[in-house]
């Protein structure tokens, strides 16, 4: 009885067996990339195939692609690519067996085939809960499609969106209302229709923050907002809830964050942040914002603003000479400066032209006026001179003829007072020649 028994369990052990295999040989397995199917050309992903049987051997396939070394044979459930060129990008399968079924497509996409594009946050990458955000990236590069992703808080990417652009340089997503999913850390990538498993190296990092979720913090210059060039420049963010970090803001750019490091006198946390010797450019608009480190893409509401203000140093009042950029000039361009000399040149011509015509002009009327009084030539026919006529408008005519005597201009003497004659029809003449010879 014992053997027969024995053979029966050995019977049904067998048959259990060969189902099991046979159900596991047509199990379909999993494929997955490790860290990520996104892979920068010259860095490791591992592709993981996963099947319930109990099969310990898998083999990997690449469709549509090149045969790759390390793809030929059988492999455990881990196959590592090393290196990763532009022939690695493609769709990969796996399977489990001779007979088993192939995994689902996995699509392995190489970046850093193409130049970066940009990527800008409107109308900003601070909003508030519920509001919306257009995030637009764009290149000099005519993509067909481009692809927006995001960080989770594992550090993983997963897409957000794809946009094709139709022959356009730029691709604009709408994200929003803000919630805490949506807010974090956003790439973009471009890519090409004949290669649509190769794309650009991504973007720069955008953070797209919530904020106004917490009180505001309060912000401060150490010393004064206003300061001179070359004073040391502290700006503290403090508030009364214990934050984990401050985050500091210059006009929307962010420049940086810290840690909460002690405590102002009235007990609330605070963080300092030194921005070194002040110059005219530390001049500007200041905010702080408070955040935890649980929730690094929720921020606190914004501080007052602070209005810094660094002037220049007043220790020399006048401008060297000797050194050019101290002076207005220098602080022209080269091509502004020649057309200002050109025009101080024809206002000075003007200028000097306006005050000869103005000498010849009243020159021309002196002569003129003289000429009225006394009369070169020869002598004038007899003026009747009405009595009616006022004393005050006779005229003396003098006949004068200058002529020089020994070789040098004679310059007449002062005439003696004449007197009209009796006949009022009748003027004197003088001939201050004549009367010289005579003399």
């Amino acid at each position: 009885m014992w053997p027969t028994l024995l053979s029966l369990l050995s019977l049904g052990f067998c048959v259990s067996l060969t189902i099991w295999a046979a159900v596991g040989a047509y199990d379909k397995p999993s494929l997955f990339a490790w860290p990520s199917p996104v892979v920068p050309l010259g860095q490791t992903v591992t592709l993981r195939c996963h099947s319930r049987s109990p099969l310990k051997r898998f083999r990997l396939f690449k469709r549509h692609g090149t045969s790759l070394p390390e793809l030929q044979g059988y492999h455990v459930n881990n196959f590592t690519l090393r290196a990763v060129t532009r022939e690695h990008a493609g769709s990969y399968t796996c399977s489990g067996g001779y007979r088993s079924p192939h995994s689902d497509p996995l699509q392995i996409v190489v970046t850093g085939v193409f130049t970066k594009p940009s990527i800008s946050a409107h109308p900003g990458p601070l909003m508030q809960e519920g509001r919306n955000v257009t995030l637009r990236c764009h290149s000099p590069l005519l993509f067909d499609k481009f692809i927006l992703h995001q960080e989770n808080s594992t550090g993983h990417f997963h897409t957000r969106g794809e946009t094709f652009t139709c022959g356009h340089a730029a691709a604009d997503f709408f994200i929003g209302p803000m919630t805490s999913e949506t807010a974090g850390t956003y790439k973009c990538y471009g890519s090409l229709s004949h290669s649509p498993s190769e794309w650009s190296a991504p973007s720069d990092p955008m953070d797209i923050i919530i904020t106004g979720l917490s009180t505001k913090p309060s912000l401060s210059a150490q010393g004064g907002p206003v300061m001179k060039s070359g004073e040391s420049v502290t700006l503290l963010c403090s508030s009364k809830r214990a934050f984990h970090q401050f985050h500091l803001l210059r006009e929307g750019k962010n420049l940086g964050r810290l840690l909460a490091g002690g405590r102002d006198p009235r007990g609330a946390v605070q963080a300092a942040f030194p921005l070194g010797p002040g110059t005219p450019a530390h001049s500007g608009v200041y905010r702080c914002y408070g955040s935890f480190n649980h929730s690094p893409y929720k921020w606190s509401d914004s501080s007052d603003p602070l209005l810094l203000s660094v002037t220049q140093s007043t220790t020399s009042t006048c401008p060297s000479t000797m050194d050019p950029h101290t002076t207005e000039e220098a602080q022209v361009p080269q091509g502004h400066s020649s057309q200002l000399h050109l025009l101080l040149r024809l206002s000075l011509a003007f200028i000097y032209t306006s005050i000869l015509l103005a000498v010849l002009l009243c020159h021309w009327s002196s002569n003129n006026h003289s000429h009225l009084t006394v009369m070169d030539g020869a002598p004038r026919e007899d003026r009747t001179v009405n009595s009616e006529d006022s004393p005050a408008e006779d005229v003396i005519y003098a006949h004068l003829n200058h002529r020089t005597l020994s070789g040098r201009l004679f310059t007449p003497s002062p005439l003696s007072p004449m007197h009209l004659s009796a006949d009022p029809s009748i003027y004197e003449e003088f001939d201050v020649n004549q009367d010289h010879a005579e003399h």
